[in-house]
């Protein structure tokens, strides 16, 4: 299995991006994977070069670039080249910490969506308090979104949920403003309708001050809300680990308090950091493509590898593409006698 990274993608790149390139490397022996960047950055974090290809080019997209210009002009940029990897057969999935709007764009352009498939999403997996994690889609690839979208949505969180994550029978709900059926608006309300008929386990609508509770395996929303919900939640997390932190040493008491508790601590921040669970899927399109966080070190880039490299063993792509033809032969209507 090969997997394309774009090695100047992030805020520590190329360091973490080629350290965490290392560890899936070390943890997974069936895996080559092809850094794509400059080769003197690369080369200079890069103990090993076992299975570990470079691909050498000097030009970027930037965090401050265009998506959609940048993705046309800059052909030779690494996260572009990444894609083409893929798009070309000779990588099965690609990753890039950078711009995520650029990654959006060169997913659409360069490797294509599934045929039937109107709209990918964007889709991270965020913590819940007892550890599970639920899959969130979408965060932001469409700002607006129609009935349809949400049931494809629902359709390819629950194959990813099921395959990746192991989860039988994954509970899909969908982002509301009340658990009754008819709450909402228009959106809403006919995307429940098709999302209640649809070939998955539908548990009908969930609240956002829900979600940490793990109300639900997979949450549907449009990119809009999605993307809301998704950086309240990480700046509420951040939030409350900076209070905690100055009510742990404010004091000589409890500073000793706070080296008492430093081990649950730690597990606690754990459990709460997504990236453990990998980057966003960008999902709909003929074959994996990862969005790790900007501000990825080495062991998230490490997991977003591992998503990857999960999801291509499991078929993901595969599966969606034939489930949303089989959804869309059960929805046409049938001819009369």
């Amino acid at each position: 299995m090969r997997i394309a990274i774009d090695a100047m993608g992030g805020d520590h790149a190329p360091k973490e991006i080629v350290l965490g390139a290392i560890k899936a490397i070390q943890t997974f022996h069936d895996l080559h994977i092809t850094l794509v960047g400059d080769e003197e950055q690369i080369r200079k974090h890069l103990t090993s070069e076992d299975r570990i290809d470079i691909l050498h080019t000097n030009e970027v997209i930037l965090s401050t670039d265009e998506p959609v210009r940048a993705v046309r002009r800059k052909k030779d940029a690494s996260m572009v080249l990444a894609a083409k990897q893929v798009a070309e057969g000779t990588a099965d999935a690609c990753i890039s910490a950078g711009n995520t709007g650029a990654l959006m764009a060169t997913g659409l352009f360069i490797v294509g969506r599934i045929d039937g498939i109107e709209r990918p999403a964007l889709s991270p997996t965020l913590p819940t308090l007892d550890g599970s994690g639920f899959l969130l889609l979408d965060v932001g690839a469409n700002v607006d979104a129609k009935p349809e979208h949400l049931l494809q949505y629902g359709i390819m969180g629950s194959i990813y949920s099921e395959r990746v994550r192991g989860i039988s029978k994954p509970r899909v709900g969908l982002l509301n403003i009340g658990t009754e059926e008819k709450k909402g608006n228009t959106l809403t309300k006919e995307a429940f309708e098709l999302l209640e008929k649809a070939n998955i386990h539908f548990v009908g609508n969930v609240e956002a001050r829900d979600l940490l509770d793990g109300v639900a395996d997979v949450v549907v929303t449009d990119g809009f809300t999605g993307n809301m919900v998704l950086k309240t939640i990480e700046g509420t997390a951040i939030s409350m680990f900076k209070m905690l932190k100055e009510a742990l040493t404010g004091s000589f008491k409890s500073k000793m308090a706070a080296a008492v508790l430093k081990p649950d601590l730690v597990q606690l921040k754990t459990k709460m950091d997504y990236s453990e669970y990998g980057g966003a899927g960008l999902f709909g399109l003929k074959a994996p493509v990862i969005k790790a966080h900007g501000s990825s070190d080495a062991n998230a880039l490490y997991n977003a590898i591992r998503q990857g490299r999960e999801m291509v063993e499991k078929n993901v792509s595969a599966t969606i593409k034939k489930e949303i033809e089989d959804t869309s032969i059960s929805s046409q209507p049938t001819e009369k006698v």
